[in-house]
């Protein structure tokens, strides 16, 4: 494991994944970061869980899987929350698609990841950065 011990495990949350996604991309951070993942289906679970405490991170499918929503609609909301700690955690867009990327980054949301880049190094050092915010 590529986890730094001395640094406390980073809270993160996963919005909008298939069960599939959600479990692979939960075990990669939980590999690589020491993570605890948590899933939320829609922008009410995630407003819920964003209000129990500290998260140093929010993945966002670019498609919602419970509802066919749109991920950067979600970040929208999110980063528009006047709630602090709704508002503060970085945001990452789920997608392998570049025009998505980035729309979710003029929405507010830093650079994210597809799935298909969850092997590869620079995503771990893309979240690490994205954490350390």
């Amino acid at each position: 494991m590529e986890h730094d011990n001395q640094t406390e495990s980073p809270r993160i949350l996963s919005i909008g994944q298939c069960g599939f996604d959600g479990g692979m991309i939960a075990d990669f951070l939980t590999r690589q970061l020491g993570a605890r993942v948590e899933a939320a289906d829609d922008l009410e679970d995630a407003r819920r869980l964003l209000a129990s405490g500290p998260f140093q991170l929010v993945l966002v499918n670019r498609i919602l899987d419970g509802d066919g929503s749109s991920g950067v609609d979600l970040i929208r909301a999110i980063k528009q929350d006047p709630n602090s700690a709704v508002s503060a955690p970085p945001v990452m867009l789920v997608s392998n698609l570049p025009a998505a990327q980035q729309e979710a980054r003029e929405a507010g949301a830093v650079p994210g990841f597809g799935k298909s880049d969850l092997s590869q190094s620079e995503t771990a050092q893309r979240i690490r950065e994205a954490i350390r915010r």
